[in-house]
């Protein structure tokens, strides 16, 4: 796992666009895991920039969310396959139906999850997966407690989760969905590169034991310490509570070089 405590959100989005770029120039048909919430935006609007400006194309790309809310009608504006839509793939030259994301509104949810895990695996895996934290340590939305090797499901989301989340619905948690069908842990972990982004202070304890803790299902994320090609971008309240600080910045420094 690969650290890097950075100064602030433009240059956490720039690294993380320069290894979505350099992996463009090795693979331009590359395959693209999308994550939600707030975390990825800076990088989404940085991907955007650089694809006007002609140093990207996605004209070949196919991606998949990691996650979706059931419950919502299709067309809500919370909804995460319209949120990457709008914050991204609208944006870009992808071709149409290129964007995929996982089915909340099929009549048979499992039925649905299990043919969008056989969808990533058809299309070659994921090539680099964008990744958030929540609060709780989970990754997608694989709560605390589930299974470290899940495929795609039907999950139910948390109080904290869902306490975290209302603030995408004005603040009122009963709107919030209680449901989901997310990748699991296991559909994660095959990925060939992960690419995680986290900011604030409110995710300094899962960033800690994400890091620098135990594997275990208390800490879903804790997973990611398993996988062979895992780069975490922090800013520095989201590193703060990190022992061992100084040595994942010297590493960085001289993997950088």
């Amino acid at each position: 796992m690969k650290v890097a405590i950075l100064p602030n959100e433009q240059e956490i989005a720039r690294i993380a666009a320069d290894h979505v770029e350099a992996l463009y120039r090795r693979k331009p048909d590359f395959v693209l895991g999308l994550a939600t919430g707030s975390s990825p935006l800076p990088l989404y609007a940085e991907l955007i920039e650089r694809f006007k400006a002609g140093r990207i194309s996605f004209a070949q790309v196919r991606s998949f969310n990691l996650d979706e809310y059931v419950g919502l009608p299709k067309g809500h504006y919370e909804g995460y396959a319209n949120f990457i839509h709008r914050n991204l793939v609208d944006h870009l030259d992808m071709a149409e139906g290129a964007a995929h994301g996982p089915d909340g509104w099929c009549d048979d949810l499992h039925a649905g999850a299990a043919a969008y895990d056989q969808a990533i695996k058809d299309a070659g895996g994921i090539d680099l997966q964008v990744l958030g934290i929540g609060s709780d340590g989970h990754i997608g939305f694989n709560e605390p407690g589930g299974s470290l090797t899940s495929r795609t499901h039907v999950g139910v989301l948390t109080e904290q989760t869902r306490r975290d989340n209302a603030r995408f619905f004005d603040g009122n948690i009963d709107d919030v969905p209680t449901h989901c069908v997310t990748q699991g842990l296991g559909t994660i972990m095959d990925a060939r590169e992960n690419l995680m982004i986290v900011t604030g202070a409110g995710k300094a304890e899962a960033v800690k034991e994400l890091i620098e803790g135990g594997i275990s299902a208390r800490w879903p994320a804790t997973i990611l310490q398993m996988h062979d090609n895992t780069t975490v971008l922090l800013d520095e309240a989201a590193a703060s509570l990190l022992e061992l600080k100084d040595f994942y910045r010297e590493v960085w420094e001289k993997e950088s070089l």
